[in-house]
């Protein structure tokens, strides 16, 4: 009887542990759901090398994207020490070394795994321009010193060389609306594409040179005016033109120079400066600028002695000296001959806040400066001088080209699909958990039965 009772007992357990494991296997193969997991994050590295510092920003953006362009969002910003790259025409291999500091910041962001696939480019914008007019023997060693150092990273390096101001305002204008929510922005749970008319134009006011980058109402006359992108599914046509030697620190040293020409000797009476200012500087601060033209040569070993007027007057009627707005009568102009629509929409430029004492005694002469190029040369006027905003960041994220470039860049980065996994509704994966716990007893008592029940 007990060998009866053995067997039976025996038999359920493995009944039972055969019947719940085989749910347990039907649950898994029946009511299991397809889900994506997150997408891997993918990583770009751009260097921005302006004429006064160079800036590295690393970018990220989930590998799946949206229509075929990334959603960038900005993870390191890192200033290089020292001036910008074109300061180091007698010593090239510095202009490397500069940038070592941002590099291993941006290596210890990026995971090893990721690195190899991360592109890395190094755009350099006006100060380079000016070398490379004054002498393209030193422009280009700097670029090959900066290409040698970054070359050797385990990034995968895309170059480095001289970005053209088109380029550098067209990327600033993507800049400011992607940031702005004007290309595409996320709306009830999924991402979606803005009227264009909600678009926004963009200024850029460097040291050597000036951007603006706009929509207009019209067609753009001038094709080599005019940039095409395609993001995010939707094309888009902007005016687009750089006014080299325009930048602040270019227009200052000009107006210096245009000063001296009616100055006795090297005594120039500036009515920009407040009066009782005085400094000192050598001729060669001006000699050595491509965009300073003089009649007569400067001898770079001469001091030249510099002292403030304050008058106001005189100081926009010299900086008006610096720009030709003779073109303007002939229709769609800014200044020197540039072709350029009415400006339409609303603006944003780029704002700086040095916070150092050398900057003070050039605001007055900056501010009108300002106020000249954005009035007389680029034609706001009253009724849409409100409509241009100053800002340093918008959304968090410096504004500038590099982001710009970076989103247009992710185009021709393949995506990656996201990895499917197999998951269980949170109902069916608590009764499988209980059943397989019920297999488990049911097998470990039908073993205990066998090998400990006695014998009769």
């Amino acid at each position: 009887m007990g060998s009866t009772w053995k067997e039976q007992i025996f038999m359920v357990l493995l009944g039972v542990a055969t019947a719940s494991g085989l749910t347990v296997l039907v649950l898994i193969l029946i009511e299991a759901t397809t889900v994506l997991l997150p997408a891997e994050t993918k990583f770009g590295v751009v260097f921005d090398a302006g004429s006064s510092h160079t800036s590295l920003f690393v970018y990220q953006w989930p590998a799946d994207k949206e229509k075929d362009t990334g959603v960038v969002s900005q993870a390191l910003a890192c200033q290089a020490e020292g001036p910008g790259i074109s300061s180091y025409a007698s010593d090239p291999a510095r202009a490397g070394e500069s940038l070592r500091g941002c590099l291993e910041e941006a290596l210890a962001l990026v995971p090893e795994a990721r690195q190899r696939e991360t592109p890395m480019f190094l755009g350099a914008t006006a100060g380079m321009r000016l070398l490379r007019q004054k002498n393209s023997s030193q422009a280009r060693d700097i670029l090959e010193a900066v290409s040698q150092v970054l070359g050797q990273s385990p990034l995968d390096f895309w170059g480095a060389e001289v970005l053209a101001g088109q380029d550098e305002g067209a990327f600033g204008w993507i800049t400011v609306n992607y940031l702005l929510g004007r290309l595409i922005q996320y709306s009830s749970g999924q991402w979606t594409q803005p009227a264009q008319g909600t678009l926004v134009g963009a200024l850029d006011m460097g040291g050597a040179s000036t951007q603006i980058c706009f929509v207009p109402r019209g067609p753009i006359l001038d094709q080599s005016s005019q940039a095409t992108f395609h993001l995010y599914g939707a094309n888009y046509s902007v005016y687009t033109h750089s006014h080299l030697c325009f930048g602040r620190d270019q227009v200052l040293l000009r107006l210096l120079a245009l000063l001296l020409q009616v100055s006795p000797a090297t005594l120039v009476r500036h009515p920009c400066y407040h009066s009782g200012y005085q400094t000192t500087l050598p001729l060669a601060t001006l000699s050595e600028s491509p965009c300073v033209h003089t009649a007569a040569p400067l001898d770079p070993t001469q001091n030249l002695t510099v002292e403030g007027t304050g008058n106001p007057g005189a100081c926009v009627a010299a900086i008006h000296g610096l720009f030709n707005f003779s073109c303007q009568d002939q229709g769609d102009c800014a200044f020197n001959g540039v072709y350029q629509p009415p400006v339409q929409g609303q603006f944003y430029v780029e704002a700086s806040y040095p916070g150092q004492e050398r900057w003070l005694p050039d605001y007055c002469v900056s501010g009108l400066y300002i106020l000249t190029l954005l009035r007389d040369g680029y034609g706001f006027r009253e009724e849409t001088w409100p409509s241009i905003e100053f800002q340093k960041q918008a959304s968090g994220t410096d504004i500038g080209w590099t982001l710009g470039y970076m989103l247009n860049l992710t185009g021709m980065i393949p995506a990656e699909a996201p990895a499917e996994w197999r998951a269980q509704n949170y109902k069916v994966w608590v009764a499988g958990v209980a059943l397989v716990v019920l297999t488990l007893v049911a097998i470990l008592g039908a073993a205990a039965v066998h090998l400990l029940w006695p014998q009769n």
